[in-house]
């Protein structure tokens, strides 16, 4: 199928074509036709499925047509995409401005970290797009910085990541502000019981779509994974950067702690790697994210909420640190690699103290993740291997 086939206008298909984009994506071609036609939408998409697009296009298209030479009054907005990261906010709000180049749209991305006052000076002119971090667009709201009486759409990207930290009570304050006659978005890597709670105190008569969950698991990403001591994790993967001649890798870990330590450890053996995680500035995380996807920095150590945003094409390779819970958010993850077509490979280093999470991670992916020995770092604390299809003694008839 064709971009020209879902009902875009010239303007915007002139965009996606300069863009390179051949051919929508699964989500893309479910999605683009429901929201054109005003109805509400709950779609599961994994991160690298095509999911930004497929429902800013409809939007920009919608946005553009209806009040076309309105101009907005001070303070006020059209559209409203909440995301739980500033990163992501400002990708989203990138994506925004290059499929709608050709069109007379505006479009901010506004989170906390930085000085309020550009922000609020940017609002005063009206923005038909806004891209917006909770904390920060809840605060501008207490502010009367903005103005949400001539709203049109909402959208709720990632919102089981804005879930987990912890972000429903101000989605839920912001969601009162809002006019009820809207259409409402909401686009979550997994439909969980808690993110249904969500859809269904700020989504009524929404179509329900989903593209496959274990799109992660396809052959272009290559998984393997190696036990190994905790003690040793630092020093294999040191082993691993220097004698694959890794040129990049996004490198995965639980804590900042933990990434400041990994990358003194790297340091130590003469590996340059950088940290990027909660702690840090904004323009300092900015500035790393933009050497990451440039390649001036070959790699770079992230907690999983710092990663959230980051999307670069044909990055080579992921590597799990310590593995990730939920399990979903091993899928997460690995999806940074692996992207339109490309292939990528997903090393995990596992101990005996991640064996639960790797079973967990392994029912989810419904197969074990190959194992590969290297030499130089025997096991002395091993890793048992997975019973996909266990069953508790309790629940044995």
């Amino acid at each position: 199928m064709a971009f020209s086939k879902l009902g875009l206008s010239d303007p915007i298909l002139k965009a996606v074509s300069e863009l390179g984009y051949t051919a929508p994506t699964a989500i893309q071609q479910q999605a683009i036709p429901i929201i054109l036609s005003g109805k509400n939408l709950i779609a599961a998409a994994q991160t690298g499925t095509g999911k930004t697009a497929s429902f800013v296009l409809p939007m920009i298209e919608k946005l553009n047509a209806a009040h076309y030479g309105h101009k907005l009054r001070a303070k006020r907005i059209r559209a409203l995409i909440i995301t739980p990261t500033r990163e992501l906010a400002v990708q989203v709000e990138s994506s925004v401005s290059q499929y709608g180049q050709y069109l007379n749209l505006t479009s901010m991305a506004m989170y906390g970290g930085v000085d309020e006052q550009p922000q609020k000076q940017r609002l005063l002119e009206g923005v038909d797009i806004l891209v917006a971090t909770p904390g920060r667009l809840l605060d501008m709201a207490h502010q009367r910085a903005l103005h949400f009486d001539e709203l049109e759409v909402l959208v709720l990207d990632e919102a089981d990541r804005m879930l987990d930290m912890g972000f429903i009570g101000d989605i839920n304050k912001i969601i009162e502000r809002l006019p009820a006659e809207r259409q409402n978005l909401l686009f979550s890597a997994t439909i969980s019981q808690d993110v249904r709670y969500l859809a269904k105190s700020a989504i009524s008569d929404a179509v329900e779509i989903s593209v496959s969950s274990n799109s992660a698991a396809t052959p272009e990403i290559e998984q393997w994974l190696i036990t190994v001591d905790k003690d040793k994790k630092s020093a294999l993967l040191s082993h691993l950067i220097q004698q694959q001649q890794w040129q990049q890798a996004l490198i995965f870990i639980e804590t900042k702690h933990g990434a400041a330590k990994l990358v003194s450890q790297l340091e130590k053996r003469g590996i340059k790697a950088q940290a990027i995680h909660s702690g840090r500035s904004q323009a300092v995380r900015e500035k790393l994210l933009a050497d990451f996807k440039s390649g001036e920095l070959q790699l770079l150590v992230a907690t999983g909420i710092a990663a959230r945003g980051l999307d670069i094409d044909e990055l080579p390779r992921v590597v799990n640190y310590d593995l990730p819970y939920p399990s979903d958010e091993y899928i997460h993850r690995i999806g940074r690699t692996g992207r339109a077509g490309s292939s990528g490979e997903a090393i995990s280093l596992v101990s005996k103290d991640d064996f639960k999470n790797l079973c967990a991670i392994e029912s989810r992916l419904g197969h074990i993740i190959e194992r590969r020995e290297i030499d130089g770092f025997p096991v002395k604390k091993v890793v048992p291997v997975s019973i996909l299809n266990f069953v508790p003694k309790s629940k044995r008839k």
